[in-house]
């Protein structure tokens, strides 16, 4: 509140929002200090403690595997949105970035639970992470838990150097007593096409908020009210979010909602039910940090956990994510913990990347 807060349009220059989000409010609370805000995908680094992103289609994944860094997308209604911008409100979810799985959880456990401003929060209190980390020896801490491997992405679609981190990352799961199976994942092809159908009508409709008259940008230029919508959403918006803008006025037209639309509301159905069915064999799928499986989290609802597993030979970064089943966060926390407790990945830094290419 009171700070420039644009989410990287130019449409939002010099907007400075009347009140908090919730989360924001509540990590004040809880005695978090909010020093600013800035452009995470520039300025994040392996440096930082902890942050607040939104994941929409695995932005926060993303930026784990590339930074070095562990991030939680948590369940689609675990943490309150009110306050976040709106970009595709059916995807996005706020959730933390840090330098291990500890604290992640430990901001996770302030910022979720239900808010009465977002009727979409539908978690009664907030997750407790106190205690998940399993006492048992260590190669049983992960006794019982099954984990699922997409046979189908392994074997023909992943880099050879991170299918043999993701692998390895499997090995010491095993270590730890967990069970792998692979399985064929089903509706991969559907994934990305109903993800930007989906995406694109939501964000034609959310973005038309932004008009130049409310607040944000407005052009100099602009001598009417139709040059003021013009020309303000025309410089205001740079060239991806025109296109998306478009793109959703063309799935919700008329004449091609039936067509598109509504075809894609069906298959992310089919992708959720297949997501549950998944879950009644597994607690958790490791998956890469793909463009792919990353949407899947998404279209479903689902949690998921991003994880440093390596660096490559050229210095650059390898991360996996664990994706469970619907507020299965404190299972997922835990066989991250267990991870981390086995391994050294979260804590390779920036100048020792890349000394570990080059070896």
């Amino acid at each position: 509140m009171g700070m420039e807060t644009t989410g990287g349009l130019k449409i939002l220059k010099n907007y400075k929002p009347v009140f908090n989000s919730t989360a924001a409010e509540r990590l004040e609370k809880a005695g978090a200090v909010i020093s600013g805000n800035f452009n995470i995908e520039d300025f994040i680094t392996p440096e930082s403690s902890l942050f607040l992103a939104c994941d929409t289609g695995g932005e926060i994944r993303r930026l784990c595997a590339s930074r070095g860094l562990t991030g939680i997308k948590p369940t689609y209604g675990a943490v309150s949105r009110y306050g976040l911008i709106a970009n595709v409100s059916s995807f996005d979810q706020i959730g933390p970035i840090g330098k291990n799985i500890n604290d992640c959880a430990a901001l996770l456990s302030i910022i979720s639970g239900g808010d009465e401003k977002d009727s979409t929060c539908v978690l009664d209190k907030a997750f407790d992470f106190t205690g998940t980390c399993s006492e048992k020896p260590e190669g049983q801490a992960l006794s019982g838990l099954k984990i699922g491997l997409p046979r189908n992405y392994l074997n023909s679609r992943i880099d050879a150097e991170l299918k043999q981190s993701i692998l390895s990352a499997v090995k010491e799961f095993e270590a730890a007593g967990a069970i792998a199976e692979e399985f064929d994942m089903p509706l991969v092809e559907y994934f990305l096409p109903v993800f930007n159908i989906i995406a694109c009508a939501e964000i034609s409709s959310n973005f038309s908020r932004f008009d130049g008259l409310k607040y944000g940008y407005r052009s100099p230029d602009a001598k009417t009210l139709s040059d003021v919508y013009r020309l303000s959403r025309s410089e205001g918006f740079g060239y991806e979010v025109k296109k998306k803008i478009m793109l959703g006025s063309f799935f919700l037209s008329s004449e091609n909602y039936d067509l598109y639309y509504r075809k894609a509301l069906k298959t992310r159905s089919l992708i959720i039910d297949a997501c549950n069915n998944l879950f009644g064999r597994f607690d958790v799928i490791i998956f890469p940090v793909d463009e792919i499986y990353n949407v899947a989290a998404n279209l479903a609802g689902l949690p998921a956990v991003a994880l440093p597993c390596g660096v490559d030979r050229q210095g650059a970064l390898m991360g996996f994510q664990l994706i469970g089943k619907a507020f299965s966060e404190a299972a997922l926390v835990n066989a991250a913990r267990v991870y981390q407790n086995r391994t050294d990945h979260h804590k390779i830094k920036p100048e020792l990347m890349s000394q570990a290419g080059a070896s």
